[in-house]
């Protein structure tokens, strides 16, 4: 458990040393100008996104690696299987009623490691109460056998304005 701490914090403090103008590629949500690798990556980013706004909350899990790591509203999920029998279905539930559309995406790619950053905003109803919510997340990424997949996710939202 600690050395997963110890490696996420490792890699996310190599991330931010990372040549700003690699970081800045892209501030719109375009994301022609991201590299080929970083467009790969966020690829899985988007496969995780469909799934839960199609309901599929298992095949969202199947995007994270074993040991990820889900920190959202101050608590912090520590593994596909935890998040997967905690919040995936919820989350699931949410993202089918409520359509989301990204604002902005950048991200980088360091050897095994991607670090994609997206914003969206969400709008629609939900348990019968109106929905406008600006949401910012970080997902780092691990590439693997099967492809690139989710050690990560960071989300934060707020009220839209």
């Amino acid at each position: 458990m600690m050395q997963n701490l110890f490696r996420a914090m490792l890699v996310v403090v190599s991330l931010m040393l990372a040549p700003a103008a690699a970081i800045a590629q892209n501030t719109h949500a375009s994301a022609a100008v991201m590299s080929p690798e970083t467009l790969e990556a966020a690829k899985a980013v988007d496969a995780f996104h469909a799934a839960l706004s199609t309901g599929d909350g298992g095949g969202a899990a199947a995007m994270l690696v074993d040991d990820a790591l889900i920190f959202e509203s101050g608590r912090a999920e520590r593994s596909r299987a935890e998040y997967a029998s905690h919040h995936a279905g919820a989350d699931a539930a949410y993202a089918a009623a409520v359509p989301s559309k990204l604002t902005q995406r950048t991200g980088y790619v360091e050897g095994g490691t991607a670090w994609i950053v997206s914003e969206s905003r969400a709008t629609g109803k939900y348990q019968d109460k109106p929905v406008d919510r600006v949401t910012t997340e970080t997902m780092i990424l691990r590439k693997t056998a099967e492809g690139w997949r989710i050690a990560h996710i960071h989300w934060s939202s707020r009220a839209a304005k």
